[in-house]
């Protein structure tokens, strides 16, 4: 696989991760703000974006399966940590929802 379109892959993963940690923060901040089903639908946004994502990124590895020669540059490296690490901060975010979901119910 040329290099030019290994770039390519790399940039829709930012790009859809990036995407998705963006409606994460958001998703932070509608739990300060205390509108938790704002911060749920930001939560599912973000998992939409991230299944983009990690689509792009399941593709690559069956290429990679098949035999495709893949040569890993700096961006691409770049890309699977910005998706991996937005992955996180979701799993994060949603144990965050439950317990201010759970903190509202005890008011």
């Amino acid at each position: 696989m040329e290099s030019a379109e290994i770039q390519e892959i790399a940039f829709k993963i930012i790009l859809d991760s990036g995407n998705a940690r963006t409606l994460v923060h958001e998703g932070f901040k509608a739990m300060r703000e205390n509108k938790l089903q704002e911060a749920e639908e930001k939560l599912e946004e973000a998992n939409d974006s991230l299944i983009k994502a990690h689509n792009v990124q399941t593709k690559l590895l069956h290429d990679y399966a098949n035999g495709t020669e893949i040569i890993m540059d700096v961006i691409m490296v770049h890309a699977q940590d910005h998706l991996m690490t937005t992955m996180t901060i979701r799993e994060v975010a949603i144990e965050m929802l439950v317990m201010y979901q759970k903190m509202e119910k005890e008011e």
